[in-house]
């Protein structure tokens, strides 16, 4: 082999070594951003702003918005306290890694996962596909409260006090709290 032809030997092996290790940067960096826009959208916890119930046939229960940037969840007070919602709790996203712990469903499943940092309280969104078809599932929203997982229902936010604190087994007290001030 000529001088001459070493050297162009050499310089193309430059050349490949580059492209290589161009092509390898190129790819892991689309790799990357398509993770980063599925976690985007595994997260979006909009989907939980609104009133929640363990029956359609019950006032709201349960209140979940966003105020000063995060997201917060309050319960319903008893009459006797005068106003109709708790003190905000603050919520923070669950990882979907979590899931089998407080529900038994497919995290494939799952849009976004919510809860308190005690976890007493975890909101899941199923995928709505999923809940079409599931036989199991009359409602796209789970809520693990307490070591117990049950599906709720979305309901429109109300100003109506409930009696939640009273006998369970008594009939509920409905009383609207601006009536009674």
């Amino acid at each position: 082999m000529s001088l001459r032809s070493n050297i162009s030997y050499k310089r193309l092996t430059y050349l490949m070594l580059s492209v290589t290790a161009s092509s390898a940067l190129f790819l892991s960096a689309c790799n990357d951003s398509s993770t980063q826009a599925d976690s985007e959208v595994a997260t979006d916890l909009s989907v939980f702003e609104g009133c929640y119930t363990v029956s359609q046939d019950e006032p709201a229960q349960i209140k979940v918005s966003q105020q000063e940037g995060a997201w917060v969840m309050q319960m319903k007070e008893p009459a006797t306290a005068k106003r109709v919602w708790d003190n905000p709790e603050i919520l923070e996203v669950v990882d979907n890694s979590d899931i089998p712990q407080f529900f038994s469903i497919d995290p494939d499943n799952v849009d976004a996962v919510i809860g308190r940092p005690d976890r007493v309280l975890v909101l899941a969104h199923v995928k709505p596909s999923y809940a079409n078809i599931d036989p199991l599932l009359d409602s796209e929203y789970l809520s693990y409260i307490y070591r117990g997982a049950n599906t709720i229902y979305r309901v429109e936010c109300d100003d109506i006090n409930t009696d939640i604190l009273g006998n369970p087994h008594a009939d509920i007290i409905i009383d609207n709290v601006n009536e009674s001030i």
